[in-house]
């Protein structure tokens, strides 16, 4: 008990000083040029280049520990590095060097009829704490979109991400090396202790301004359950597609295709399929063959299984199920109201997607659901910042406080209200 007792202590010491460090930076990073900020990107992304052999050595450590402890495919999938995703990690970090900078910004202003001149400004949030799993590639899109927000970021990786993260990380303080700026702008934490989760969930003494976690859904419940400070974050992706009856059937089976089996284990993969009950007797058996096809386990309602016969049936549970890999549940629906009906009951507000050509069937769609991102006639895996244009995201937010959707530099700001006069007083 007084070794456990030490070691917790230890890590409570450990995580005070990244925060009392990550809020010394946070000043210095908060007004820094633009230009300067450019330059360690720029910087950054030639290192990640530069170190990809060490990089991919290191993913191979952590995707043989992945093996050894039974992941699945689907988060092996997640922890994989190879040399087309080392050189989109760099081609992510150029491209939110290429952004704008969103500090300072100019977002609205306006004369007041006493000559007073307000204007509302972007700022840096301050200090923001990652928390993911599995995805070392977070560990660059998180470091650069803070960097390019102004803001310091402590960043905790999951164990079996762990020499990805460690090798990557050591990319982003070469960058910030060669431009200047302090390299506890981008900490690391150095320990798998799940007691370093703890402390930044109580906020690290004040240091700390803002959490997002990224990972499976215990890891952002408990975030949610037990953080003292604000968090960006989505429990789960439980993301629809509905097939209308006016549909484009080659249109659908291309996206439908994609959206569940391009990468089933990203949070934007389509996990239930809603089909029209007026087209089912046409369009269901090929859109179901298709994913069959491609390597997916179907499973229907009754109505499904009738005109498919391989399907398994489905069971309550599956409508409210995140797969995160090759299933996907399937219902027949009473045309959109059914669809509206279903998403209402069981989305996690995440994405859905309408393939539909009757334009009121999509305007209803994109009215009446209330989920972070709405597609019509596009696959669900678009559900990304970096296909936003963000050039990278943190995470999806399906919260409707400060920042919802793809949380890209511009939701990693604040803002503050700069008023100009000349002597005014108030009556």
């Amino acid at each position: 008990m007084l070794i456990r007792a030490e070691a917790e202590i230890s890590v409570a010491g450990l995580m005070a000083e990244i925060g009392r460090r990550a809020r010394a930076a946070a000043g210095p990073l908060a007004i820094a040029a633009a230009e300067t900020k450019t330059s360690a990107l720029l910087a950054m992304a030639d290192a990640v280049t530069r170190r990809m052999p060490q990089i991919l050595e290191a993913n191979l450590i952590d995707m043989a520990n992945g093996r050894a402890a039974g992941m699945t495919e689907a988060l092996l999938d997640r922890l994989k590095l190879d040399e087309a995703r080392v050189l989109s990690i760099a081609a992510s970090i150029r491209t939110i060097a290429e952004l704008d900078d969103p500090v300072g910004q100019i977002i609205a202003e306006w004369d007041r009829p006493n000559g007073l001149h307000i204007e509302r400004v972007r700022t840096p949030l301050g200090v923001i704490g990652v928390i993911y799993e599995s995805r070392p590639n977070v560990t660059a899109d998180a470091g650069s979109l803070c960097l390019k927000s102004g803001n310091a970021v402590i960043l905790r990786g999951g164990s079996d991400s762990r020499h990805s993260a460690a090798s990557i990380h050591g990319a982003l303080l070469e960058g910030l090396a060669a431009a200047g700026l302090p390299e506890d702008a981008i900490q690391l934490v150095p320990t798998s202790d799940r007691a370093a989760v703890g402390e930044m969930l109580q906020g690290l003494d004040g240091k700390l301004d803002v959490i997002i976690p990224r990972g499976g859904k215990s890891l952002v419940a408990r975030v949610q359950s037990e953080a003292r400070v604000p968090v960006f974050a989505h429990l789960e992706g439980l993301c629809h597609v509905y097939v209308d009856a006016s549909a484009d059937l080659d249109m659908a089976r291309r996206i439908i295709v994609n959206a569940k089996m391009r990468r089933t284990g990203v949070c934007g993969a389509a996990e239930t399929l809603l089909i029209d009950k007026l087209i089912a007797p046409t369009h269901l058996v090929p859109l179901l063959q298709d994913l069959a096809k491609a390597g997916c386990e179907i499973r229907g309602d009754e109505s499904v299984k009738q005109l498919f016969p391989a399907a398994l049936p489905a069971s309550e549970s599956d409508w409210s199920t995140e797969y995160l890999d090759a299933i996907i549940s399937v219902r027949t629906v009473d045309g959109i109201d059914g669809a509206i009906e279903h998403i209402d009951r069981y989305s996690s507000h995440h994405t859905e997607a309408v393939i539909a050509e009757d334009p009121a069937i999509v305007e209803r769609f994109f009215n009446e659901l209330d989920s972070a991102i709405l597609l019509h006639n596009a696959s669900t895996q678009f559900a990304d910042g970096g296909e936003f244009g963000m050039g990278a995201e943190i995470g999806i937010a399906t919260g409707k406080m400060h920042a919802r959707g793809p949380v890209g530099v511009e939701q990693l700001t604040s803002f503050k209200y700069r008023v100009r006069g000349s002597g005014q007083i108030r009556p």
